[in-house]
């Protein structure tokens, strides 16, 4: 499996319905989004790859409450540090939104992940 797979699998325990950079269309709530940031690449003086690869990538909760969006990211927060699959270390706390358009709450947080490549 990829880092992938394995994030969108284990986000799937804190919140059924996670999706790639963006939402569909009127979504119900709550969501989840992740997006990749880009990373570090790791290439050894020879021009190979190392067996892994590192990954920024920002996660953002949506709700109907601001409480239950900072709820649902400490969770992916929790989930993703404690996972086997990769190694995930927070870039920071979350960040706060409100999207005016949707009356949507968001919680966003940033993430440096190591995985196999």
């Amino acid at each position: 499996m990829t880092m992938e797979s394995d994030l969108v699998t284990l986000l799937k325990t804190v919140c059924p319905r996670v999706y790639p950079d963006v939402a569909p269309a009127a979504p119900t709530r709550p969501f989840m989004t992740w997006q990749g940031l880009g990373g570090e690449s790791l290439r050894f003086l020879d021009k190979t790859p190392g067996s892994q690869r590192n990954t920024y990538l920002q996660v953002s909760v949506y709700s109907a409450t601001r409480v239950e969006a900072l709820a649902l990211i400490r969770a992916a927060e929790d989930a993703m540090c404690a996972s086997s699959l990769f190694t995930a270390s927070p870039m920071g706390e979350p960040i706060s939104t409100y999207e005016e358009d949707t009356t949507l709450y968001g919680a966003l947080q940033r993430f440096s992940i190591w995985a196999n490549r």
